[in-house]
């Protein structure tokens, strides 16, 4: 009788559920070189090294203005969150409405009723600015695109941005639509988690509807995706109001850079600032490589999952940060799992986090993730392991 107690204590026990313990994340408070100045003309702009979010250059980088097309680094955003949770395919065939084809500004002259696949629809967006293939997009997500707009504005809540809002999804003038310099480059730091999107950003020139007599020839309006080594994205931007703004990033040596430029007064301007920022990045700093994204970090025994057994990986690549003649000889990591967590989990969900420090001073915190859905585990599943638990301690 005593035994048939026990046994009904464990499977009870694993079947009880507790709260998730919720990881904060701190901001840089390093300031940045204040003598290098970089953006002269520009009325903000900023530099960013992306693996450790730490910023090498700012110039009223808090100041909010109009992001014009840069907004679409949010809409890729999400649109890269769906493929990656796999609730978009790149195959997919999405029909464009009266809406999207109406856009007006840069576009890739969509037709109303037309078919066409996500994976062109991207390349739309990332090649040539297409404010109608955002809209297409958008209103395949979330419905329609003042929904798409609610969730960006949620994803702007939940990165913790506090001078950004939007109005669309293309960056068209509108009212009570802004962002800053700064939140351009935490947008673009987490775009660039999917690394993927660099595949569509890169391409200079391609081709929609190609061999068709609707042939549509793309050109990158980023430029130095074409004339500077290692630039692979990201987004460019103009109106009237915002001038010439550009989010770019570039990658050498394994070190990943993100620059922002915001009210350029013309392109060239626009590119000569970014590349001198981008310069000063490759000469000046360095990174070394701790854990690629997708690592495995640790495993967790999750008694109540189908499989128990699961590991646990870096939501991002985290490196360290050095001046070229200071690199760091004192590196330590430390993981911090979840005490608890609620089941099901699903693939991309935090359950702790990795920090690394230089001796005492603590240089970076990243969320550490799991890379697979997750199942409560069936009551003959708890059965059969409340039976073997009883049989070891026999």
């Amino acid at each position: 009788m005593k035994k048939i107690v026990l046994l009904v204590s464990i499977v009870f026990s694993l079947l009880s559920v507790s709260a998730i313990t919720v990881f904060g994340e701190e901001k840089d408070t390093d300031k940045t070189d204040q003598s290098v100045n970089l953006a002269p003309d520009a009325k903000s702009a900023i530099l960013m090294e992306r693996d450790t979010g730490k910023l090498l250059f700012d110039k009223n980088a808090d100041e909010k203005l109009p992001p014009a097309s840069m907004t679409k680094i949010m809409t890729l955003l999400l649109i890269m969150e769906q493929l990656d949770k796999g609730n978009l395919q790149l195959d997919e065939k999405v029909r464009v409405s009266e809406r999207a084809a109406s856009m007006g500004g840069s576009q890739i002259f969509l037709e109303a009723g037309e078919e066409m696949t996500v994976d062109d629809l991207l390349k739309g967006i990332a090649i040539a600015s297409g404010n109608d293939a955002s809209v297409a997009l958008a209103e395949k997500i979330a419905g329609s695109e003042e929904a798409f707009v609610q969730k960006m504005n949620e994803k702007v809540a939940e990165l913790n941005l506090k001078n950004t809002h939007f109005n669309n999804t293309t960056g068209l003038p509108a009212d009570d639509h802004y962002s800053t310099a700064h939140d351009m480059a935490v947008m673009a730091k987490e775009l660039l988690k999917y690394e993927a999107i660099t595949n569509y950003t890169s391409i200079y020139e391609d081709y929609l509807r190609k061999g068709t007599e609707d042939e549509f020839w793309l050109v990158n309006t980023n430029k130095l995706v074409k004339f500077y080594p290692g630039v692979d994205g990201l987004k460019t931007g103009y109106t009237n109001e915002a001038k010439y703004c550009l989010t770019a990033t570039a990658e050498k040596q394994d070190m990943r850079v993100i620059a922002v430029v915001m009210g350029a007064k013309t392109t060239k301007e626009r590119n000569e600032t970014v590349s001198q920022m981008l310069d000063y990045a490759f000469s000046q700093f360095g990174t070394t490589k701790l854990f690629e994204k997708g690592q495995t970090i640790t495993t967790l025994d999750l008694l109540k999952a189908e499989n128990k057994k699961l590991n646990v990986v870096a939501s991002e690549s985290i490196s360290t940060l050095h001046k070229k003649d200071e690199e760091p000889k004192n590196i330590t990591t430390s993981v911090k799992l979840k005490n608890s967590l609620d089941l099901p989990l699903s693939k991309g969900d935090q359950v702790g986090t990795l920090t690394v420090k230089d001796g005492d001073k603590v240089l970076s915190k990243t969320p550490l993730t799991i890379n697979k859905n997750v199942q409560p585990a069936s009551f003959l599943t708890l059965f059969k392991r409340s039976i073997n638990e009883m049989v070891k301690y026999r």
